[in-house]
């Protein structure tokens, strides 16, 4: 589960604790792979299934499952399940307030429709800024139509929005002054950590046996690699570091779109200090955490991420482990401000 869903799961498992009714209408798992797994095939034939997860209920609906690699099969992923979504919100008893939260932007159209179907206020939750995001990563430039396209949606749903809430005083600002959104109309709430989960502990010993990491520094990047995380930097200081700091293993733990490319890297280059797990379950990502030295969080050079906080930057702050920080602007303000690492510059190896 990576930070967004995470989000998504713990604010509702809180209001229902409250006494809420909670309903979550998402896709069937399939990110980052495009695999759906085997426990939810037999209702994924069927284009809907429903559980209950600790209070929530939670309803499932089709998509086009694909892996997180092109542009063109994201697109298909997110369009298919914006109209599906659409579709079987519609049939959902009427709620007292639907709240959309992007990424990915088109979720936003699926919340708007069903709330104006069912007269009910819609609330917008930001929480990665599209068009702006993928601009930055190099998903074509910012006057191709799919990033014209993507502007002309972001807007419409911020004027059609009852409330708009942010992630960081950043994004507030930005909407305000580049989007145009009233400041009355938009909210912060922060992202947080869940405490009783990411704390500090002991190294158990059984994790660094398992990662034959006896006697080594470890340094870890633990999460999605995606296009905006410019993991070739972390194989160019693999690179220099082999052979002359041979105590120093990289651990990258996750998957994502370019999870294969980065691998390709590091056995072109050779590398024998960098090691790749695959996606762990959330409860396990703590141990491997306490088992390391220090903790990579890293985006490309852009001056949109400097209005970033990246959610795994406070969960390695929270298990009281460095962080080797390659993110400028609010989120080196917090590690700077609480002493918890070092800033590097995004994209250079040779900090």
């Amino acid at each position: 589960m990576g930070a967004p869903a995470a989000r998504a799961a713990e604010l509702a498992r809180y209001w229902a604790r409250g006494g809420h009714e909670v309903t979550v209408l998402t896709g069937f798992p399939n990110h980052p792979t495009g695999v759906v797994p085997l426990e939810y095939r037999s209702k994924f034939r069927r284009m809907i299934g429903r559980e209950d997860s600790e209070g929530v209920k939670v309803v499932r609906t089709w998509l086009l499952p694909f892996p997180n690699r092109k542009p063109y099969e994201r697109m298909l992923n997110y369009s298919s399940f914006c109209l599906s979504a659409g579709i079987t919100g519609l049939f959902l008893r009427r709620p007292d307030v639907i709240i959309a939260s992007s990424p990915q932007l088109l979720v936003g159209l699926s919340g708007w429709w069903i709330a104006r179907n069912k007269s009910v206020p819609f609330i917008f939750e930001i929480r990665d800024l599209w068009p702006e995001s993928l601009a930055a990563v190099g998903m074509g430039s910012e006057a191709s139509l799919l990033h014209r396209s993507l502007g002309k949606i972001a807007d419409f749903l911020y004027r059609c929005a009852d409330h708009v809430v942010v992630v960081t005083p950043a994004f507030q600002k930005y909407l305000a002054e580049h989007r145009r959104v009233p400041p009355e109309k938009l909210s912060v709430i922060e992202n947080g950590v869940e405490i009783d989960l990411f704390s500090p502990q002991s190294t158990n010993p059984d994790v660094r046996k398992e990662l034959e990491a006896d006697g080594k520094f470890i340094v870890s990047y633990i999460g999605t690699m995606g296009m905006a995380h410019g993991l070739e930097t972390l194989v160019e200081t693999a690179a220099q570091l082999q052979g002359v700091a041979r105590e120093v293993l990289f651990l990258v733990v996750g998957e994502g779109s370019d999870k294969q490319h980065v691998i390709d890297l590091v056995r072109l280059r050779g590398l024998t200090n960098v090691r790749f797990l695959g996606q762990q379950p959330r409860e396990k990502i703590p141990a491997y955490i306490s088992a390391s030295d220090a903790c990579l969080v890293h985006l490309k050079k852009s001056d949109i991420f400097k209005t970033v906080i990246p959610t795994k930057m406070l969960e390695f702050m929270s298990c009281a482990r460095p962080v080797i920080l390659g993110v400028d602007g609010l989120a080196r303000e917090i590690v700077e401000e609480a002493q918890a690492g070092i800033f590097i510059e995004p994209g250079n190896a040779a900090d």
